[in-house]
């Protein structure tokens, strides 16, 4: 019989590779000193302060809800607010092995919300732009910005969350709380009509687009990270 073409090795190779795309030096160099991870906590903290500057001026408004309901409505600065604590969790370990950070349960759930509310709020908004293109797509000044800046920017959440199963890990506690917790806020933004300000009615397709993605991206969790084991 003819032999297989496809190496075991070969195999493990891609999935280490699609589980960690980046090159772990590079991860240690952003995250590992003082200066780089300084400037990352600088970045996120302005594009969460742009993110809540848009959900004040939109309409409904943070001013029309209650505070406690801010981080449901407010998907993706929340995305950002959760993923400025995940790396700040790495200051106490600067200049040594970012892949060796300490773990404990609950900064496997701060890592899993983290990533998984990257994740998603990353995809959501590319695929929440392009199911209206017409209402969206241009090259005016206007849509240079309400299209091009704001599908890259959120693009560039998947990039952030690529790099959290790097130093973080998960437990399957974390992981059942972030489904719930993804759920409730997409119970919160389609049941209550509070989701993100768009230019179109959601409607019944991209409600089911969202919880789909709440279960995928939390599949998607439980391949990428690591598990945290308890002394």
């Amino acid at each position: 019989m003819p032999e297989s073409s496809t190496d075991p090795s070969d195999r493990n190779s891609l999935r280490t590779r699609l589980r960690r795309p980046l090159p772990e030096r590079w991860v240690q160099y952003y995250l590992g000193n003082g200066a780089s991870l300084g400037w990352l906590l600088v970045v996120d903290g302005a594009a969460f302060l742009l993110g809540v500057s848009f959900y004040v001026h939109s309409d409904p408004s943070l001013g029309d809800l209650s505070s406690l309901a801010y981080p449901l409505f407010g998907d993706s600065p929340t995305a950002l607010a959760l993923a400025t604590l995940s790396v700040a969790t790495l200051i106490p370990h600067l200049g040594r092995d970012v892949t060796a950070a300490p773990s404990n349960r609950l900064l496997a759930l701060l890592h899993t919300l983290a990533f998984v509310w990257l994740v998603k709020y990353g995809l959501w908004t590319a695929i929440a732009l392009n199911l209206r293109p017409d209402l969206y797509f241009g090259f005016t000044p206007a849509l240079l910005w309400e299209y091009w800046g704001i599908l890259i920017t959120h693009l560039f959440f998947l990039v952030h969350a690529a790099v959290i199963p790097y130093y973080g890990k998960t437990t399957r506690e974390a992981l059942v709380a972030a489904l719930c917790l993804l759920l409730l806020n997409d119970a919160f933004d389609y049941g209550l009509g509070l989701y993100p300000p768009l230019r179109y009615d959601a409607g019944a397709l991209l409600a089911g687009i969202t919880v789909i993605l709440s279960f995928v991206v939390v599949g998607y969790a439980a391949w990428a990270f690591d598990r945290h084991e308890s002394a």
